[in-house]
């Protein structure tokens, strides 16, 4: 009886641990050098842009960020790290800089898409698409 308690215990121990590191690494903060925070969008947000920005973002970001960008992608799970909601205040205010920045540099679970997304044109649409989650 003791030894199956004394499980339960260190069982449930490790549960909290994993729980408490897992929203540690969700809430790491994640700097942008100035210098890219501070870079404007040279594409016009339009229906355009906005189009081209959401074909790429269903290829390459959906399966993480989900459909609306909602951080629940078909592959969100399998992730340590849940994808963040897009629609959200703390992204929509960051600059559409530090996003390009996030994008291209990549970070934990999420990839770089300087090479999968080369064309710097779409990167910034992708952003503008991005931008229509407003909630």
């Amino acid at each position: 009886m003791k030894r199956k308690l004394l499980l339960t215990i260190t069982a449930t121990a490790f549960i909290c641990i994993g729980l408490a590191f897992t929203a540690v690494q969700q809430t790491k903060p994640w700097p942008v050098p100035s210098k890219d925070a501070k870079a404007v969008n040279p594409i016009k947000s339009n229906a355009e842009s906005i189009a081209a920005g959401k074909a790429l973002y269903t290829q390459h970001c959906a399966s993480c960020h989900g459909k609306k960008g909602l951080g629940d992608g078909s592959k969100s799970a399998q992730l340590k790290t849940q994808p963040q909601d897009m629609s959200k205040s703390d992204l929509q205010e960051q600059t559409d800089g530090a996003l390009y920045y996030k994008i291209v540099a990549g970070r934990d679970d999420m990839p770089s898409f300087k090479k999968k997304i080369p064309d710097t044109e779409d990167l910034w649409s992708v952003i503008n698409y991005v931008r229509t989650f407003k909630k």
